[in-house]
């Protein structure tokens, strides 16, 4: 078990999210960097889509009241256990009455915290991912918050390591870091349904200008402003249409919005394009201030690229599985 000290409301129980409910008006939900907590999971020996802890807002504490394998992914925040600084990207065993604690990042906007086990808390329409919009799943809908306690179900079969500590850094990590310190990061995106009714004009921009994150975020998606507006190329009557996590709308006055993990899941705005699925973790580590720039690529890549991202979280699985052997 664990209890929080200190947190923000915004600070949540999240897994990998709920699928194949789009159709009944339920977002998908679920971490908004999953790639972090999958290797969050990976790190503490879970499956990939156990439920672990997804911080946005800092400095985060909280106590064991246990033994228990943890593990730090994510953005670049100071962690410390008992006022021991550990390596980011890290695993490592905490004993009863232990405090860890997250600081401000450095780089980076969410940090995930996974446990041997995972965190028990009710499956709701097949997770236990919160759906903060909303007001269920996760911990009672809601944020955590001060002397929150939540149970850990029994670790399983995997590869924790007793006693010792490792680390582990996906492939193409260290140039995101880089990316994200320079300010820009680029995302790569497909035409959407209403890509071919914008102007030429607004294509080339889409792609040839850096757009700035606003500082209205939030899980159900990013306002971006940029110095010119996209426009369609003649006047468009919409219905309310479906939308996924990534979806680049374009409202009446041309500044674009990323739909992410709570987006809604119809909308009546014109569909310019959609980041595609494996680069949507790095839209969870952008911060407001930071800009992002599109690039366009093809199904085919975006396909190549997915099935990358899979066989790299594999491998890691792979390597993780040997130092627990070596560590037993």
């Amino acid at each position: 078990m664990i209890e929080i000290l200190s947190s923000g409301a915004a600070n949540l129980v999240q897994d990998q999210g709920r699928s194949g409910l789009l159709h009944l008006g339920i977002s998908r939900s679920g971490a908004m960097d999953g790639l972090a907590l999958s290797c969050a999971n990976l790190l503490a020996g879970n499956p990939a889509d156990a439920a672990g802890l997804e911080i946005a807002m800092f400095p985060f504490k909280l106590r064991f009241l246990g033994d228990v394998r943890f593990a730090c992914t994510g953005a670049d925040a100071e962690l410390r256990l008992d006022g021991e600084v550990l390596p980011p990207w890290w695993s490592g065993q905490a004993h009863n009455g232990q405090v860890l604690t997250l600081g401000l990042p450095r780089t980076g906007a969410r940090a995930y915290l996974a446990f041997a086990g995972g965190i028990d808390v009710p499956v709701v329409l097949g997770a236990r991912a919160t759906d903060h919009k909303t007001g269920f799943g996760g911990l009672a809908g809601r944020g955590l918050k001060r002397l929150d306690r939540l149970s850990l179900e029994a670790a399983g079969e995997g590869p924790a390591i007793p006693g010792g500590d490792v680390g582990c850094v996906p492939a193409g990590l260290p140039a995101f870091w880089r990316e994200l310190a320079s300010g820009c990061v680029t995302l790569r995106v497909l035409p959407a349904a209403q890509y071919a009714q914008f102007t030429a004009e607004s294509r080339r921009i889409l792609v040839e200008a850096a757009w700035q994150v606003t500082r209205d975020v939030s899980r159900q998606g990013y306002r971006l402003a940029g110095s010119e507006a996209l426009r369609l190329a003649e006047p468009l009557e919409l219905l309310s249409h479906g939308i996924v996590p990534g979806t680049v709308q374009v409202p009446p006055a041309g500044q674009p919005i990323i739909q992410l993990a709570e987006a809604n899941t119809c909308g009546g705005y014109p569909k310019i394009a959609t980041v595609i699925e494996p680069d949507l973790w790095r839209l969870g580590q952008v911060p407001s201030g930071c800009a992002v720039r599109f690039e366009p690529v093809t199904a085919e890549t975006a396909e190549s690229i997915w099935r990358a991202q899979d066989a790299e979280l594999a491998r890691l699985a792979q390597c993780i599985a040997p130092m627990a052997r070596r560590a037993a």
